[in-house]
């Protein structure tokens, strides 16, 4: 008898530590600062109104004038003098290829709504309990500035209805554009908190998982054939 006592208290234990954990409600709180060289992401997340809390500080990642992007790059054998410039390689597509891809494309665009699902019903769940958003424009010159305050305008009405549209706004968003016409100046700074509960990530997980559960897309052509890999 002790021992089933024990068993049972043990289990019993186990079960509100579940539910403990399912039901902890997690906020985070993004901070997104741009202020000259002064650059970073900082996310904090809480739980148990602080009593746990840990800090993610994310470095911008800088490029400098001298990074280049190859979009095509040409192979040449040979002198630059001879008259076979360059390697070409000419593929023939069968109509059996052709139904290949369409099968693939087919595959690809079921599994990307599939999880593009999952993920919406998930965001749906987020509450956002704080979304400000401040920047200072400047280019040294007014007509450009002002332009240039058109286009941030857009860019933030756009997010504020992504954010709006796929997740619970529970605040109303603070939002502001200070155009500097006279001066050279780039500054934002972004601040938002998040909460949902633990359970739920943990249930859009395992809908992710089971999703997935019967491997990857089913792909037959070659075009397509690194989504298999």
């Amino acid at each position: 008898m002790i021992i089933l006592f024990w068993v049972y208290s043990i289990l019993l234990l186990l079960f509100v530590l579940f539910l403990i954990i399912i039901l902890t409600k997690l906020t985070i709180i993004l901070d997104v600062i741009h202020v000259g060289d002064n650059d970073h992401i900082k996310i904090k997340i809480k739980a148990w109104y602080g009593l746990l809390r840990y800090t993610i500080k994310i470095p911008f990642v800088k490029i400098d004038d001298q990074a280049n992007i190859i979009i095509k790059e040409e192979q040449k054998m040979g002198d630059e003098s001879s008259t076979n410039e360059g390697s070409k390689n000419k593929k023939k597509i069968t109509p059996e290829e052709e139904v290949k891809a369409i099968h693939d494309i087919k595959e690809i665009v079921q599994h990307v709504v599939g999880i593009h699902k999952i993920v919406q019903r998930f965001l749906r769940k987020i509450k956002v309990r704080q979304f400000i958003w401040h920047s200072q424009i400047g280019i040294g010159d007014a007509a450009h500035t002002g332009l240039i305050t058109g286009v941030a305008w857009s860019i933030k009405g756009v997010v504020i209805g992504i954010v709006g549209e796929y997740m619970k706004l529970k605040t109303t968003p603070i939002v502001t554009i200070t155009p500097e016409f006279n001066l050279l100046c780039s500054r934002t700074k972004l601040q938002c908190i998040f909460q949902f509960r633990i359970g739920q990530a943990i249930l859009a997980g395992i809908q992710f998982l089971k999703y997935w559960k019967g491997g990857r897309p089913d792909l037959k052509s070659k075009p397509f054939s690194f989504f298999a890999n």
